[in-house]
C-alpha cells in the first residue's frame, strides 16, 4: 500500500498548490471594491457580484490556514486580509450579527437569519488572529463565538419562517459546527467553556441526533430529542452526518477516547452503505429515513463537498483504526470524485453533478459553493495520508 499512499499524498497536495488555491487568488478577489468574488465560471469569469459573507469568511479562513499550517507566503496572508477588511467593515448588524449576502460594494442584502455567516467569521477571524497575531481579529473572533452560543437554541431568531409552537424541531447543523468551531478557536477561549461546549456538542451529535435502529444521523428532532414523523423529521443529509464523523474523531483524538473513534467509523461507513447509488455510484445528496420520497428535488444530485468530506473521513478513520473497509471506501469513492469533479480545461473543481455523474451546472463557485470544502479536504487528506504513511512506517 505504500506506493499508492504516496502517489494519493502527492495528487491530494499537486492539486491543492498548483490548481485549486491558484484558480482562487487569479479570479477572486475584488480589486476594486474589496472582498471576493465567488460566482465565477468554469473559467473564472465573475458572473454575479453579490457577495456572501459565509463564503467570504470561508475563503478568508483558507488562505489564513495555509499561511498557518501549510508555509508562511505573504502572497496567502495578503488575500486573507483582503477578505477580512471588507468583512470588517461591511459584514455586521449593528447588533454584530453577522449578514447572509451583500452588494458588491458592502450594503447588506439578506438580514443576519443565518447563523452560519457567524460560524465562518468566527473561524475567519480565528485563524487570521494566529497568523497576524492581532489581537482586534481574536476579539472578534470571540465576540461572534459568544453570540453564536446565546443564539443556539434559537438560530434564526426572529427571522425564522416556522411557527415554532406547532411542530418545534432542532437541526442537526449547528451542534455539528459547534464541534469543530470550539477547536478551531480554542485558544482564544477560556478551558471550561470549550470543554463544556465540546462535551455537549458530542452528546447531541451522537446521541439526540443518532437514530439507533438504523444507525444513520437524523437532521432534525424535536427539542427533546425524539423522532418527528415528519418530510424534515425524515431527512437524512448523508453528507452532514460523514463530515461530522471526522469533527468527532477529532475530538476523539483530543480526548483519548477510543470508543467514540469507533463509534464515528461506524456511523461512516453505515452511512456510505446507506447513501451510495449503487446503479451510476456516488453519494445522494438528501434521502429519507423510511424510503419515502425526500421533498428536496435534488435530492439525487452528487455534490462536491458531500465526496470530499467523505475522502476526509475514511482517511481519518482509516488512520485511528486501520479498519480495512476505510480504506476500501476510500478507494472506491476517490475513484468517484476523481473522474468526475476536477476540470483539467480550466483548473478547480465543478460542483453539481446529475445521478449519472454528468455536470449540472459548470460553475466553480455561486452562493453556495466558495474556496473552502475542496481546499480544506485536499489539505486535510494529504496531511491524514502522511500521517497513515508515517505510522506503517513506524
Amino acid at each position: 500500500m505504500k506506493n499508492s499512499i504516496n502517489s494519493y499524498l502527492a495528487q491530494y497536495r499537486q492539486n491543492l498548490l498548483e490548481d485549486v488555491i491558484p484558480f482562487w487568488t487569479t479570479h477572486s478577489l475584488d480589486r476594486e471594491k474589496g472582498g471576493y468574488f465567488t460566482c465565477l465560471d468554469q473559467k473564472g469569469k465573475v458572473y454575479d457580484t453579490d457577495k456572501f459573507v459565509w463564503l467570504q469568511g470561508r475563503q478568508v479562513w483558507t488562505f489564513s490556514m495555509l499561511y498557518n499550517r501549510v508555509e508562511p507566503r505573504e502572497e496567502w496572508l495578503e488575500v486573507a486580509k483582503h477578505g477580512a477588511d471588507f468583512l470588517e467593515k461591511y459584514g455586521r448588524a449593528e447588533d454584530g450579527s453577522w449578514y447572509f449576502s451583500l452588494t458588491q460594494t458592502g450594503k447588506p442584502l439578506v438580514q443576519p437569519y443565518n447563523i452560519f455567516s457567524d460560524c465562518f467569521a468566527t473561524m475567519a477571524f480565528g485563524q487570521l488572529s494566529k497568523a497576524t497575531q492581532n489581537q482586534y481579529y481574536a476579539d472578534i473572533a470571540k465576540r461572534t463565538f459568544d453570540q453564536i452560543l446565546s443564539r443556539r437554541n434559537n438560530p434564526k431568531g426572529k427571522w425564522s419562517k416556522a411557527v415554532a409552537e406547532t411542530r418545534p424541531l432542532k437541526n442537526f447543523a449547528l451542534p455539528m459546527i459547534l464541534c469543530n468551531l470550539s477547536l478551531e478557536i480554542e485558544e482564544l477561549l477560556d478551558s471550561e467553556l470549550v470543554n463544556q461546549t465540546i462535551q455537549a456538542c458530542i452528546r447531541e451529535v451522537m446521541e439526540v441526533f443518532y437514530e439507533p435502529n438504523s444507525g444513520l444521523i437524523l437532521e432534525n428532532v424535536t427539542p427533546d430529542g425524539k423522532f418527528s414523523d415528519s418530510f424534515e423529521g425524515r431527512l437524512l443529509n448523508p453528507g452532514h452526518a460523514i463530515e461530522a464523523m471526522w469533527f468527532i474523531m477529532d475530538l476523539g483524538v483530543r480526548q483519548n477516547d477510543v470508543t467514540l473513534i469507533e463509534k464515528a467509523v461506524k456511523i461512516t461507513l453505515d452511512t456510505l452503505e446507506y447513501s451510495w447509488d449503487k446503479e451510476f455510484g456516488g453519494i445522494y445528496y438528501f434521502l429519507d429515513l423510511k424510503g419515502a420520497p425526500p421533498q428536496q428535488l435534488e435530492w439525487n444530485q452528487k455534490l462536491w463537498w458531500v465526496h470530499v468530506e467523505t475522502l476526509i473521513a475514511l482517511l481519518k478513520g482509516y488512520l485511528h483504526t486501520q479498519n480495512p473497509a476505510c480504506w476500501e471506501w476510500f478507494e472506491r469513492v476517490h475513484a468517484y470524485t476523481w473522474k468526475h469533479f476536477p476540470d483539467a480545461s480550466h483548473g478547480e473543481w465543478f460542483g453539481y453533478l446529475d445521478r449519472r455523474g454528468d455536470i449540472l451546472l459548470p460553475l466553480k463557485g455561486g452562493k453556495w459553493k466558495g474556496c473552502y470544502h475542496v481546499p480544506r479536504a485536499l489539505y486535510v487528506c494529504w496531511k491524514t495520508l502522511e500521517e497513515i504513511n508515517a505510522k506503517q512506517m513506524g
